[in-house]
Formats: C-alpha cells, sequence, structure tokens
C-alpha cells in the first residue's frame, strides 16, 4: 500500500447495515487506494466493521460520529487524512445530516471524496470551508471532458484476452466483490488478469482501469465501456479482463449491463444472484423476475453463455447455503458458488475450458 492517497474513514451514517452501504462494504473489505482507519455509523452496535459483512473481524472500528473517529486516530502515526462518503443512496443525492457530517469533516481539514451525483465540490458551503482549511474535494461521478470521452469504434476486437463479464439478478448483490476475488483468485493462481472497474466504489478501490458508467452521456457509454476494455488490455497483454456489471437488466430503476454486453462482448458471463430476494431493491411490489428468465435474456442479447452463478448468501442461514447453491444448479443446468465462503478457485474452474482455448 505504498501507494495510497491517505488513511480514510469511511462515513456510512445509518447504512453500513443495508445495501445503501455497498460503497463502505467495499473499502472495508479491499482497497488499494486508502489505509482504512474506521467507518462511522451511529446505528451499528457491533465494534468491527467485518464482523457485520462477512462475520470476520477485520480492524475496521465503527465509531459514532465523524469527531469520535477523527479523533480516535489524532494521536497515532495514522491520522485521518481523508472522509470517503461509503453511503451509496437511491439517486445519488446527499441528505441533509449526511452533508452536516462531511461539512464537519472538512472543518477539521479532512479531505473529501464523494461518487455522489450530488457534487460536492459545486456547493458554496463546502467548498468555502475547504478553502479555509487546505482541504480537497473529489467528486468521483463528475463525467470527464466530452472532448475527453471515446465514441464506439470496434477496436474491441482487438482485445485477445478472454473477456468474463460479472452480471447480477439486481443491483447491490455483489457483482463487484465477486469480480474482485475473481480477479485476486485468478492472479493467486499466476494467470495474468485485469479487473475493469464500472462504478465510483471500483475507483475508490483504486482500480487502475475504471469509468464511471452511471455518469456518463449516453452517445459515449459504448465507446467508454469498449475504451476501458482496451486499455485494460494494452496495459500489460492480461490473459483474462473481468468485467464489473451495473444495476440488472430487469431493474426498474437500474437497468444495466445492456451496455455491457453489446461494447464489451464478453466471452463468458457469471451471473450474481441473491437466492433470499424477492424483490428487486428498493422497490417493493416489483417482484425480481425469474432467474432462469434473466439467464435466457443474457444469452439471447450476447449469444455467449451464463457459465456459472455467484450466490449473495443474504438472508440465508449458513448452513443453508450448500443446499441453496444445489436448487440453482437444479433450475439453471449451472455451477453455482457463494465466492465469499467458497474463494475462487471453483469458479475459476468453471472457466477453464475457455482458460484452455486463449491458452
Amino acid at each position: 500500500m505504498s501507494n495510497i492517497d491517505g488513511n480514510a474513514i469511511v462515513y456510512c451514517e445509518g447504512a453500513f447495515n443495508t445495501p445503501n452501504g455497498k460503497t463502505a462494504h467495499g473499502l472495508v473489505r479491499f482497497t488499494e487506494r486508502y489505509r482504512v482507519l474506521g467507518v462511522v455509523d451511529s446505528t451499528c452496535s457491533v465494534q468491527d466493521a467485518g464482523e457485520i459483512l462477512d462475520g470476520r473481524p477485520k480492524g475496521v472500528p465503527i465509531y459514532g460520529s465523524v469527531a469520535e473517529a477523527i479523533e480516535a486516530h489524532g494521536h497515532s502515526k495514522t491520522p485521518a487524512s481523508h472522509l470517503v462518503v461509503g453511503i451509496a443512496p437511491d439517486g445519488g443525492r446527499l441528505g441533509s445530516t449526511a452533508r452536516k457530517h462531511i461539512l464537519e469533516a472538512i472543518e477539521y481539514g479532512l479531505n473529501v471524496d464523494a461518487g455522489l451525483h450530488d457534487f460536492l465540490s459545486e456547493d458554496p458551503q463546502l467548498t468555502s470551508a475547504a478553502r479555509r482549511t487546505g482541504a480537497r474535494i473529489r467528486d468521483i461521478r463528475k463525467p470527464p471532458p466530452r472532448d475527453q470521452l471515446h465514441f464506439f469504434t470496434g477496436k474491441i476486437q482487438d482485445v485477445k484476452a478472454l473477456k468474463v463479464a460479472v452480471l447480477g439478478t439486481d443491483s447491490a448483490i455483489g457483482k463487484r466483490t465477486t469480480a474482485w476475488i475473481l480477479v485476486h483468485g485468478l492472479q493467486e493462481m499466476g494467470i495474468r488478469s485485469a479487473f475493469v472497474g464500472t462504478g465510483q466504489t471500483a475507483w475508490l478501490q483504486g482500480a487502475r482501469h475504471c469509468i464511471v458508467l452511471d455518469s456518463l452521456i449516453n452517445d459515449f457509454v459504448s465507446g467508454e465501456i469498449e475504451h476501458v476494455v482496451w486499455e485494460a488490455f494494452k496495459d500489460g497483454a492480461p490473459q483474462v479482463i473481468v468485467i464489473e456489471g451495473q444495476g440488472s437488466l430487469m431493474n426498474p430503476a437500474y437497468p444495466g449491463g445492456f451496455e455491457i454486453l453489446a461494447a464489451a462482448r464478453p466471452d463468458a458471463v457469471i451471473l450474481q444472484h441473491a437466492p433470499a430476494r424477492a424483490e428487486y431493491d428498493g422497490f417493493p411490489g416489483y417482484p425480481i423476475h425469474p432467474i432462469e428468465i434473466q439467464i435466457q435474456s443474457i444469452e439471447l442479447l450476447s449469444g455467449k453463455p451464463v457459465r456459472a452463478i455467484t450466490i449473495n448468501h443474504e438472508g440465508l442461514e449458513r448452513d443453508r447455503i450448500p443446499a441453496v447453491c444445489r436448487d440453482v444448479i437444479a433450475r439453471t443446468g449451472r455451477p453455482s458458488f457463494d465466492v465469499l465462503l467458497d474463494g475462487a478457485r471453483p469458479l475459476i474452474e468453471s472457466l477453464r475450458p475457455y482458460l484452455d482455448d486463449k491458452g
């Protein structure tokens, strides 16, 4: 972690134990951009953030306030330098309570990195405070200037690596986490691989090749996907490129994956699924389409196979997970794994025919 941006407190007030805390979840599990000192969420009583996420301590304490988190590390060798906004609310809008806490962090002199659609660098009060304390505000979702955007050219055909897209049956379901686990597992096996991020959390985790898909102008979405995959291939000639999905094909608020299938042209798809989740995230009354229909839709659109189903075990007792995986296998005819519990190797083995073909 020699090239980290700084020591971060992750702000996730009221959301760490919910899907809206997914950005904080990603940073607690893994980041190459920051040294994570702690999480702020006064509603969580568990002392270690890792215990809430995966039942295992990560050495990342949860604090009741921004001030408490800052003061806890104020006299250490690693004082806080950044507040990273770890909440991912619907629509990416900043609430008044969160804004007050972010202002408090700036008053302490902390830099602020945020992946919201409300750009903090355009808030007069926050920017005035930042000028006064010397803090920096970065809006990760702010799109690049239009003259820096790419239009689709067809150069995706030059990418000779195995391209694997990790899509999902819903939003906030673990696509990014599974993609990282797969990449790290491939690397541990000596297989050159690259991660392509498509959202703000991947950028905050330090993804070398990353775009923020949901803030791009529609005309350039395909071109930006193509370009970032092409850049990942040119940078080190990986054997495998794993592409993070966004939303899901049929989510009413976050329909995603179409552009990745069309522009990245993956060779295979891994589908992330939460068997205990009956309705689309945040939308009661909108039942999730059956996984069989979602598989058919992906394969019809892409002409490529859904190779495996990876399980998000939310709402499941641990001892039920193997039976749930067997049920998914019986329903879909695809291998099924919980990579948080099983690790990456079984998933990698399901891709073995494609890896062998790429040689």
